[in-house]
């Protein structure tokens, strides 16, 4: 009995093949590394739109690659400690400690079990109340930037390559000192209806940044994310921040996945929990595109 063809033709069989060639070409691939650390600040003001999973799959890729890199774990709700498989129970010190000044950032900074170049300074519940905490103490929206200016002149940071902060959906004082902590904004916008919604006051609140406490911070570099092929709004929403934002929209896409969806729950990142997926490949392209284009001068 003869074996049923394949067809190549489908759409289904391209796609699967554009995949296999593109999961080819990152096999041996490496990254150009920074000669000064890259610090970015992963913000967006709306819900929902794959901040933390950007974050994250972002960090894995650089340090797949080759790059040391430290996320840093700003938001209360500690999705990015969790997805790198970081403990961040309440007893342990975490990042609300050094913000408040009872602890350096070297001392809380983990090594993820993902990859030996890729480290975590987790979040607690703690954070929650920092911003009201942060209140009262001087200079502060410059404690992050100090602590992590300290950090990375010691020899447990001086080896740091990219330093990815993951900040709450809020404009309050943790996003603040992320934003004078960092030199560079990432901006993960998804394809869906009303997605600028929010983005002209994000860029408003980068400008008051850089007028007021930061001039040296940039958006630099926007994903778009949890793209669907399949529906015209989706294009349209890549066309329309293209032509809005065109230096600074990268031009890898990444795709709305089940499983990278699901990879946090298992305390992983899509590259760890399933690398062979589009979600994975497209990561990894973002983050060699990111790392190609240099720091914006």
């Amino acid at each position: 009995m003869s074996q049923p063809q394949f067809d190549a033709s489908t759409p289904l069989a391209a796609e699967i093949a554009d995949l296999s060639q593109r999961r080819a070409q990152l096999k041996d691939v490496t990254a150009p590394l920074p000669s000064t650390p890259r610090i970015f600040t992963v913000a967006n003001q709306k819900g929902g739109v794959g901040k933390t999973t950007t974050a994250v799959n972002i960090a894995s890729s650089l340090a797949r690659f080759g790059a040391r890199v430290l996320v840093i774990d700003l938001d209360p709700q500690g999705n990015a400690s969790t997805a790198l498989g970081i403990d961040h129970h309440g007893e342990i010190e975490s990042i609300y400690d050094v913000l408040v000044g009872t602890t350096p950032l070297e001392e809380v900074v983990a090594p993820s079990p993902e990859n030996e170049r890729l480290f975590c300074a987790p979040s607690t519940l703690d954070l929650a109340g920092a911003e009201i905490e942060l209140v009262s103490l001087a200079a502060r929206e410059y404690r992050l930037k100090r602590a992590l200016d300290t950090y990375l002149s010691s020899p447990a940071g001086s080896g740091i390559h990219y330093v990815i902060i993951d900040c709450p959906p809020s404009l309050g004082l943790l996003t603040i000192n992320a934003f004078v902590a960092a030199k560079e904004v990432l901006l993960p916008i998804q394809c869906e209806y009303y997605a600028l919604e929010g983005v002209s006051q994000l860029v408003r609140n980068i400008d008051l940044v850089r007028a007021h406490l930061n001039p040296d911070l940039v958006l630099s570099t926007i994903v778009l994310t949890m793209f669907d092929r399949r529906t015209n709004l989706a294009q349209q929403v890549v066309d329309d921040v293209k032509t809005h934002f065109a230096q600074a929209t990268l031009n890898t896409v990444i795709p709305r996945s089940v499983r990278v969806s699901e990879a946090p729950s298992y305390g992983q990142s899509v590259l760890a929990y399933d690398p062979a997926s589009p979600g994975a490949v497209s990561y990894q392209e973002a983050a060699l595109e990111i790392a190609g284009r240099g720091a914006p001068h």
